[in-house]
Order: structure tokens, then C-alpha cells, then sequence
């Protein structure tokens, strides 16, 4: 099973990509709550530039479904990052890294922010034979007119029941990050099946939490890992 670093969980993972390979997810996520959604597809790009190492770009294509505002889509922010695994006790089974990423206002039609930021992560993980499980967080420097900086967590569990299917649960937590915002927290269900040579199918999905309110989260990706 190769190591998909973090999706389709929204918890990542201290494994970076292999040593001059690459992981390429296509990939479409969405958020909504009642009729009301927003969410992006396209590609997230993974190589592992160096030993411990992994460089990344995430290119999205927005879209947005709100009542009244109808339908809209355009670019999305582009997101570059670069994580460094500095804890690998392969007897142990333990992991640690940072991965710091930037994100850039590169969306239209109003569809991400408008302000640079950037996210300071830590992860951890500890390996149980087929067992894994990871978490940590971080804070996101999130500037701009009614933006709040905010802390993010999460913990994942995950199990390889064969050699080609993994399945995992997660919860998430993130403070506001708007003024006069409320925090949020969520749970999900991911799957990871492998389906031959290269290519692997990965699915997410649960209910979230805010100011006494529902919402939903899915991810879906065909990944390439070569």
C-alpha cells in the first residue's frame, strides 16, 4: 500500500512522498449546509524533491452554490508547500514533520481570499502494525478585512484490512477565523482502494459542526503515485 500523504483525510500526515517520486491526486472536495455549497476540483502534485522531503502544489478550480447568489465558478487559491519529515524511528514506528504552506490569492470572481497566508503545521504518527495513527495541528496566519488568525487539529485512525484496502476515521477542529465567528468540529470516514499498477481510488466524507449548526464535508480522488 503506498503511503498517501493525508487524503483523502483533511488530518495530514508526517511521510512525505518517496524519494524522487510523485503522488498526483485529481480531485474534487465539497462543503456544504442545507442547498448552500462551495467547494474545488483539481490537481494536488507531490514530489519528493529530497531524503525527508516532499514539495507541494495544490491547483484548484473553484465553484460556489449559495442562495441567492446562484452558481459561480473560476480559479481557486493556489496553494505550495513543503514538508520535512525530521523524526523517522523506523523500529518504533514513529514520524514527525512540519509542513508549512502558502496560500495565494490567485482566485476570481470573489471565490478565495484576498490576503497571502500561511499555514504552520506539526504531525505526528505512530504505527501499529497495520494500524496507523496520526494527528497534530498547527496556525494559520489568515490576514485580511473581518479575518481572525486561527488554529487548526486533528487525529486520524486508519487500518489496512488487505493489502489493497485501507479505511480510517477522523476528527477535526478548527477555531473561527472570521471576527464574531464560532469554531467548528467534525467527524469523517475515508476509504483508500488501491485498483492496480499506479492508480488508487480515495473517498472522505462526514458531518461538521458550528454555532449549533450542520454541515457536510466529502473528497473524492483518483491518485497516481509513480
Amino acid at each position: 500500500m503506498p503511503a498517501w500523504a493525508g487524503p483523502p483525510y483533511e488530518t495530514d500526515d508526517p511521510e512525505p512522498t518517496e524519494l524522487r517520486h510523485w503522488e498526483i491526486y485529481a480531485f474534487a472536495t465539497v462543503d456544504g449546509q442545507s442547498s448552500d455549497l462551495d467547494g474545488a476540483a483539481g490537481l494536488d502534485l507531490n514530489y519528493g524533491a529530497a531524503k525527508g522531503l516532499q514539495l507541494t502544489a495544490t491547483l484548484p478550480f473553484a465553484f460556489e452554490d449559495t442562495t441567492p447568489g446562484g452558481w459561480r465558478s473560476g480559479s481557486g487559491d493556489v496553494e505550495l508547500g513543503a514538508k520535512y519529515r525530521f523524526v523517522n524511528d523506523e523500529q518504533g514506528g514513529w514520524q514527525a514533520a512540519v509542513f508549512p504552506r502558502v496560500i495565494l490569492p490567485t482566485s476570481d470572481r470573489d471565490l478565495g481570499g484576498h490576503r497571502v497566508r500561511l499555514l504552520l503545521p506539526l504531525w505526528a504518527q505512530k504505527d501499529f502494525g497495520n494500524t496507523s495513527v496520526f494527528g497534530g495541528g498547527g496556525y494559520e496566519i489568515n490576514p485580511g478585512a473581518g479575518n481572525k488568525d486561527f488554529w487548526q487539529a486533528g487525529l486520524a485512525v486508519t487500518h489496512d484490512f488487505t493489502k489493497t484496502l485501507s479505511l480510517g476515521t477522523e476528527v477535526t477542529w478548527q477555531s473561527a477565523d472570521t471576527r464574531g465567528g464560532e469554531s467548528s468540529a467534525g467527524v469523517n470516514l475515508g476509504l483508500i482502494q488501491k485498483l492496480g499498477g499506479p492508480y488508487s481510488l480515495l473517498l472522505a466524507g462526514g458531518p461538521s459542526f458550528s454555532g449549533g449548526q450542520a454541515s457536510y464535508h466529502g473528497y473524492a480522488a483518483l491518485a497516481l503515485n509513480f
